[in-house]
């Protein structure tokens, strides 16, 4: 990730990129030399320079030093997520230590205030771990990028996911006006104050997600909780079905093929005479209570 290339520059000189690179090396054992001797897993490094400390030292390649803290918090975030027990999603780290996030992605972007990927982050994986510093860190990026609508859509995806309708559509309202939004921030508003939490609204904030993430790991997020919301549908479809089978026989079903010729009509997607989840692996019925389950085996989040 090169920092000039977010800037927009078209070409750089063989010198600049020689200078470029000594710079980084003499900027990284800076780094080094103020480190605490601490263990060498970045779980367990701490912060030893504030944003604007670095600033001063980083002797003009700000944005180089921006990417140094934006790949160590990369790092550190899929260094935990390995470290956790079971299968975890990007947006819900809350049960983890991760009290370092915050304050790289907050030197990231005041070493470089155009960097936008670290804004995203602080939008999607920050506001389980910490919401008040998620919020600062998207305000403090509409300051300095008054002209980044996405910022804006940024800010409402976490009052949405935290319940907070009104300031979800407040925000997206507000990056509507800048030049470029899409006709769909103003309408956000609008389905913020008459949807909130449905399902329907869900799937259009996680749907623009993963069509404008350039992170993979965002889109992957984003792909999932979609995923899920399809899960979610299936799996009331099939309820009604149980309760239709319960009403005709007096009883739960057995197995799945007893039902077969209701979950066909339905159109729901079969293999080995029994519905199948978004991933593909079949769903859990119980037999004593008419209700279905994802399998402990399946790929989508259970919450």
């Amino acid at each position: 990730m090169i920092s000039n290339k977010r800037h927009g520059a078209n070409w750089i000189p063989a010198s600049v990129l020689m200078i470029g690179a000594v710079g980084y090396v003499l900027v990284a054992r800076l780094l080094d030399s103020h480190r605490p001797k601490i263990q060498t897993e970045i779980q367990q490094e701490s912060l030893y320079l504030s944003g604007n400390a670095l600033k001063r030292m980083s002797l003009g390649f700000n944005g180089l030093v921006a990417d140094w803290y934006w790949m160590r918090a990369l790092q550190y975030v899929g260094g935990k997520i390995l470290s956790a027990q079971g299968s975890i999603q990007l947006d819900e780290l809350s049960q983890l230590d991760m009290k370092l996030l915050a304050p790289m992605l907050d030197v990231a972007t005041t070493l470089d205030p155009e960097f936008m990927e670290p804004y995203l982050y602080a939008a999607v994986v920050l506001p389980a771990i910490d919401e008040s510093q998620a919020i600062r860190i998207t305000r403090k990026g509409i300051a300095a990028n008054p002209s980044q609508w996405r910022l804006y859509q940024h800010l409402g995806y976490i009052y949405w996911q935290r319940g907070n309708y009104a300031s979800a559509g407040e925000a997206y309202s507000e990056g509507a006006k800048i030049a470029g939004a899409p006709a769909w921030m103003q309408a956000m508003k609008a389905r913020m104050a008459a949807e909130g939490g449905s399902r329907d609204l869900a799937r259009e904030i996680y749907g623009r997600m993963y069509e404008e993430a350039g992170d993979p790991k965002v889109k992957d997020m984003a792909r999932v909780r979609l995923l899920q919301l399809q899960s979610m549908d299936q799996r009331e479809v099939i309820r009604k079905l149980l309760e239709i089978y319960k009403t005709k026989v007096g009883r739960c079903p057995g197995s799945w093929q007893e039902m077969a010729p209701l979950l066909r009509a339905a159109r729901l997607p079969i293999a080995d005479g029994g519905p199948i989840d978004p991933s593909g692996t079949p769903y859990k019925l119980a037999t004593n209570t008419c209700d279905v389950d994802l399998a402990p085996t399946s790929t989508i989040p259970q919450r």
